[in-house]
């Protein structure tokens, strides 16, 4: 971004059409050079209408779409955004952001989009899904339960804040879209010019649905008094603004979710067992760094408390001061330049004020906001101040280290003497995004993580085993849940399959097991089954239906059979192959091995001739629920369970789905023969379950 750019209002979109806010508005700046870049302002919106478009027209669309759509439309965009990154890059340096840090903003944002667009394939090919296992509400089964999960009808508004101004849109509408529905997003004023760059290439690509998204670069202020019940708020910025948002009397009155994720007091412990010649204390020294220094501190998980040994506080202050000696502060246009600036002047008064309060209970050791150098650009223009770290030596009274946060380059450094004590002042924060631990020895970090859960949403341990490929302190990933309790906010974004609930309804749905079967279009166990002329394996991905059932033929195991499977499997458990030690046991005599039943069960449903079945593509929720003895007869109830869409990857590429199967193994041995092994069955009982998948060709080969 040039600095001789005009002052021009940004755009706010919104009813599906690109609109620039009314009056003045407030004027952002660069926050490199210090010149005023444009203007911000959300007057003459209609909030109220802007909630009721994305219901009333964004919703419906997306709620159309199955989720594989939907997780395609999400690579789509991701795609088209990688594309233009580079606008992204050079509008980001106008935020105070180094190319590493711009990276972890945009790219990192654009992954999520791809992470959870990789997801569709765990969830169904519908436009719901179904949640856990059926409950059994009556003795005979004919009547069920399950749980259903619909896209919440409403729109998710996002209010996010100004460190991360593509990340934070990008990692909550990639959930929201996912679970079908649309969004209204808020960025922070300060560097919304970022979001707005972004939103226009989304727009601008076609790929969402109209009402999918609309943006507000100005204030939101009065949009939560639109909200209703089936709308999702969520808010990513201080605790104090969080609790104020929180408590707003339309989101109790509507009983609306709100998730907050709010800045913390993060901590990094060293643990005691490192010593400085230890791989352990570089990695230390390097986490703390870059958590310090990467977007100059302006992160909800930077490291905010260094926590240390008593005895390794010289060495660790020593060693944090000589890496930050070689910290270049400046312009990131700059070659050398490692940390840029923060977001704005006014995030910098804000900074030194918290430093000027935390100074009254602890040292400055190192940092001084008079002598520090900046390259490439004015230190009284831009928003730059250096990283300042602080001597905290008694912890436990001196609490203001505990309570006060300076959303900057600032941290404390603070001893400990047992990991007890370590554990006790992690969570005197009041609860944080994450706190991370140093350390080689396992039974230090089981201590540290068991003690610490409880007050942290996610915790890192580092040692030299993981250290090269770990993403980091400060890194929330897509499939982990992001968030944390107490002053962290109470609440939870991301965390993969986990998030895409948040946006879902759960509904309880009873009834019998062939209408639950209908519903949700998976086969609920005891519903009736479809019974063809044609073999299931002979049949196309599109002609197979839910139901359809093959009762095979059947088998009478023999001692031979379990015989041959042990020499042949090398399985020679003593309850299969020894008679004489079986006291104490559930068994009458040798049983046959659970892995031949299901082996034998496939011979049975397996039809040999080539058709349209590809594979087998693997086996889940596998259980050997009653005994098989030699003597005993069984069959196979071989049933169409669920059909999964997969799309193709090339035009060479074969069409074909997932097709699971489950696979219900059951007694068919006459009275007499169960009556001889005083077996607890009755003819027809289930003696071995399972899914097995098969990837079936497609009739229609351009689909």
């Amino acid at each position: 971004m040039s600095t001789a750019r005009s002052i021009q209002p940004l755009n706010n979109y919104a009813l599906g059409k690109w609109i620039a806010g009314e009056g003045n508005g407030q004027l952002l700046y660069n926050a490199i050079t210090g010149d005023a870049i444009a203007s911000a302002s959300s007057k003459g919106l209609d909030f109220a209408a802007m909630c009721d478009y994305a219901r009333t027209v964004g919703g419906p669309k997306l709620r159309k779409m199955t989720f594989p759509e939907r997780g395609r439309m999400l690579k789509a965009l991701a795609l088209h955004l990688m594309e233009k990154k580079d606008l992204f890059y050079k509008i980001s340096w106008a935020t105070g952001a180094t190319k590493a840090d711009s990276w972890v903003d945009i790219e990192g944002g654009i992954g999520n989009l791809f992470s959870y667009a990789s997801l569709r394939r765990t969830f169904p090919n519908e436009t719901f899904c179904v949640e856990g296992d059926i409950a059994k509400l009556s003795k005979q089964n004919t009547f069920i339960g399950h749980h259903i999960c619909v896209p919440k009808e409403g729109v998710a508004i996002h209010i996010n804040a100004f460190n991360f101004p593509v990340w934070g849109m990008l990692e909550k509408v990639a959930v929201n879209w996912l679970a079908g529905v649309p969004a209204i997003v808020k960025p922070a004023t300060i560097t919304s010019f970022l979001t707005e760059a972004v939103a226009k290439e989304i727009i601008a690509s076609g790929i969402l649905p109209e009402g999918a998204l609309q943006l507000i670069c100005g204030s939101a202020n009065g949009i939560l008094d639109n909200v209703i019940s089936s709308d999702v708020v969520t808010f990513t910025g201080s605790a104090s603004t969080g609790k104020m948002l929180k408590s707003h009397p339309r989101l109790i009155e509507e009983a609306v979710p709100f998730t907050m994720e709010a800045d913390s007091l993060n901590c990094c412990i060293l643990g005691n067992d490192v010593t400085p010649d230890q791989p352990e204390f570089d990695i230390f020294i390097k986490e703390v760094v870059r958590e310090i220094t990467t977007k100059a501190g302006q992160k909800c998980t930077a490291v905010r408390r260094i926590i240390v040994p008593e005895n390794r506080v010289e060495e660790v202050r020593l060693a944090l001061g000589k890496r930050l000696a070689s910290n270049i502060i400046g312009d990131p246009n700059v070659e050398g330049v490692r940390m840029g600036s923060l977001a704005g002047l006014t995030q910098l008064k804000e900074v030194k004020e918290k430093v000027e309060q935390l100074s009254k209970s602890q040292q400055i050791i190192i940092g001084d906001f008079e002598k520090f150098e900046v390259k490439g650009a004015d230190k009284n223009k831009g928003a730059f101040m250096p990283p300042v770290i602080f001597l905290n030596e008694n912890p436990f009274k001196n609490l203001d280290c505990h309570n006060i946060e300076a959303f900057g380059p600032v941290s404390t450094l603070m001893p400990y003497k047992t990991t007890e004590e370590a554990i006790a002042l992690a969570k005197l924060g009041k609860g944080s995004l994450c706190s991370s631990i140093i350390t080689a020895d396992d039974k230090i970090a089981k201590e540290y993580v068991l003690g610490a859960a409880s007050m942290h949403g996610r915790i890192l341990i580092l040692n030299r085993e993981c250290a090269k490929e770990s993403t980091g302190h400060g890194s929330p990933m897509p499939m982990l849940v992001h968030g944390g309790p107490g002053r962290a906010g109470g609440g939870e974004e991301m965390g993969g399959r986990r998030g895409v609930f948040h946006y879902l309804q759960r509904t309880a749905i009873q009834g019998s097991p062939t209408t639950l079967t209908n519903v949700t279009n998976q086969y609920q166990y005891g519903g009736k089954y479809i019974e063809k002329d044609i073999h299931p394996f002979q049949q196309y991905f599109e002609d197979l239906e839910i139901g359809e059932t093959l009762i095979t033929k059947t088998h009478t195991v023999t001692e031979q059979d379990i015989l041959d499977f042990a020499e042949l499997s090398g399985d020679k458990f003593y309850a299969h192959m020894d008679p004489n030690s079986l006291e104490g046991t559930p068994f009458k005599r040798t049983v046959a091995h659970g892995y031949f039943i299901l082996s034998r069960a496939a011979g049975l449903f397996v039809d040999p001739p080539k058709g349209p079945v590809l594979l087998n593509y693997g086996l889940e929720e596998c259980r050997f629920t009653k005994p098989v003895y030699p003597g005993m007869t069984i069959g196979v109830r071989f049933t169409c369970k669920e059909k999964i869409d997969q799309e193709k990857r090339n035009e060479e590429d074969v069409a074909k789905g997932i097709v699971k199967w489950v696979v219900d193994v059951y007694d068919c041995s006459s009275q007499e023969i169960r009556d001889k092994y005083e077996v607890d069955l009755t003819n027809g009982d289930t003696v071995a379950i399972a899914t097995i998948l098969t990837m079936v060709k497609k009739k229609n080969q351009n689909q």
